[in-house]
Parts: structure tokens; sequence; C-alpha cells
């Protein structure tokens, strides 16, 4: 479960996530009814959950990865935040979360494939944390082996060149191992897609060292 926010701060979170884009306090306050200010900014930020600068007189927000991994583990959280507020609306939405989180599991689905982040404006730091998340939602332990056809699609649409600057610092810093599958017979023309070429061969499996 995640470390959890108070009721502003987890409903900030969850509005810019739905808005999948920077957003000024004025735009949030239109849509959701309230700002995103003091210490309760200040909190998100140095959590590096959300990034904010200054656009005249207004603060803009947008959700960062690490930021968009807290939403998606909240969508497991179930229960709302204590203390639990007066509204009967806060138990039933937890309860859509945690559908909503288990159909996209399911379904092999990255928060970003339903509520639209811009993947052009992420970060090579922000691309890392989306990779090193998703290979340990597949991985069954830690250092396991996985395939590459299988982290691919759960990026969502990162450019692949992106992608693979990425994978490549990891391996070059011994953060990842990237290996060829040892039975070529069993590769797909999906595995061959997936692959990345380093040091004259492709690779196809990829293990993360434990943080």
């Amino acid at each position: 479960m995640t470390d959890r926010l108070g009721h502003t701060q987890t409903a900030a979170m969850l509005a810019l996530m739905v808005l999948g884009r920077a957003v000024s306090n004025k735009e949030l306050e239109d849509h959701v009814g309230f700002r995103l200010s003091g210490q309760e900014r200040i909190e998100l930020n140095s959590l590096q959950f959300v990034d904010s600068h200054k656009e005249g007189s207004l603060f803009v927000h947008k959700l960062t990865a690490r930021g968009l991994e807290w939403c998606a583990q909240e969508l497991r959280a179930k229960t709302p935040p204590p203390p639990a507020a007066r509204s009967r609306l806060v138990r039933p939405l937890y309860v859509l979360l945690d559908t909503l989180g288990q159909y996209l599991r399911h379904n092999g689905l990255h928060l970003t494939d339903v509520f639209g982040a811009h993947e052009g404006d992420l970060t090579s730091e922000e691309i890392q944390h989306r990779i090193i998340t998703v290979y340990r939602g597949l991985a069954r332990a830690p250092r396991d082996w996985v395939g590459l056809v299988e982290l691919r699609p759960m990026l969502g649409d990162i450019p692949v060149a992106e992608v693979d600057a990425v994978l490549k610092e990891l391996s070059r810093t011994g953060q990842a191992h990237l290996v060829p599958e040892s039975n070529r017979k069993a590769l797909t023309p999906a595995d061959h897609e997936a692959a990345i070429r380093i040091g004259g061969e492709d690779n196809h499996l990829i293990s993360i060292e434990a943080s």
C-alpha cells in the first residue's frame, strides 16, 4: 500500500491523474473546486509526486511518473486514508478505484492508457521510473527475468527510441541486465520486434536490480 496522503492531497493527485497534463491552479479549481497550494503543495513537491512552477501569478502542476505510480498503488488501497471523510461518497469511490485498478492489471493496461498523459513530455528519469515500475509489476520475484515483449506494451506511447536509450543506460550503469533468449526456437516475431540490440546481439529479457 502507498504512503497515505491527506484528503485534499489525495483529491489533487487523482484530479491531476485524470486530467493527464499540466494544470494551473485556476483550471484545477474550475474542474474540482479547489487549488493545490501552501503546505499541501510543498509536501507533494518534496515527495516528487507533483512538479509545480509559476506561470505569471498562478502555480501550474503536473503529476510526475512517481506521482502516477502513487495513484496506481492507491487504486489498490480499497479504503480511504484516515480520518474517514464524512461524505458517504468516499468509501464507494474507493470501491470504484479498486475495481478500476483490477481491470487495468487484468488487461495489462497502464493508467495513461485510460487518462492519456502526454508521453512526449516525459524526462529520461520519468521513463526510467516507468520502466522499473512496470518491471516490478511483471516480475514474480526480485531480479526475475521479464521479456521485453511483455514490458514494452505496458509503457504506453513512449517513443521506442526513448525507451531504448533509457534501457541502454540502465544496462551501462548495471541497474539492469539485458540478455538474449537462450531458446531461440521459442522466439516469436513479437519477441524479435521487442528486442534491443546491445553489443552486437539482440536482447530479449531484462532483470532489474532491487533498490
